[in-house]
């Protein structure tokens, strides 16, 4: 592919920037991307900003809707009196107690950073069968709630027999550890 600028020299430099939603694609030489304005090669990522967890953290309190500053400047840790504009600007708590004073404006960006609240973690295969069983009749008690409000009966009884049959299974495995010991 030829530079997008001298159309003479093989493009080497790639860049795509996407602003509010729309992207743009530049293919350049290498003497045309050092003569860019917009290209800065001495910069990491061979781009004029500079990288950084603050440039993440406010791309995703702008996405989140938590660009409302004044009320969230308003808002001190009882402890350590760290601001949420403190917390944008480093991209660290002060205190333990900063989650729980922050957390009505944490919990977005968790959730969008994570995809949820609430951490799952690995379970090792060999020791985790029993708790892999809780997790999955747990999953099926909340589908079981689910499909009675939404006056599903046949689909409901199918559920709960199968929480009947993890139980059960779960009660097994279970005796049969505690026989081990």
């Amino acid at each position: 592919m030829l530079c997008q600028n001298c159309n003479k020299k093989e493009a080497t430099v790639h860049i795509t920037k996407i602003i509010n939603g729309v992207k743009t694609e530049m293919h350049l030489c290498e003497d045309c991307a050092r003569e860019n304005q917009e290209v800065n090669l001495s910069q990491p990522f061979g781009i004029g900003i500079p990288f950084s967890f603050q440039n993440i953290l406010d791309g995703l309190f702008e996405v989140s809707g938590l660009e409302n500053e004044e009320a969230n400047d308003e808002i001190r840790c009882p402890v350590c009196n760290m601001s949420m504009e403190d917390f944008r600007r480093t991209g660290r708590v002060g205190c333990g107690n900063c989650y729980e004073t922050f957390k009505n404006e944490m919990i977005p960006l968790v959730k969008r950073i994570h995809g949820g609240v609430q951490h799952t973690g690995k379970v090792p295969k060999r020791t985790g069968g029993l708790l892999k069983v809780r997790r999955d009749i747990d999953k099926l008690k909340e589908e079981l709630k689910t499909s009675i409000d939404n006056e599903e009966y046949e689909k409901a009884a199918e559920i709960r027999d199968k929480i009947k049959e993890l139980e059960k299974d779960a009660n097994n495995e279970n005796n049969k550890g505690e026989g081990e010991k």
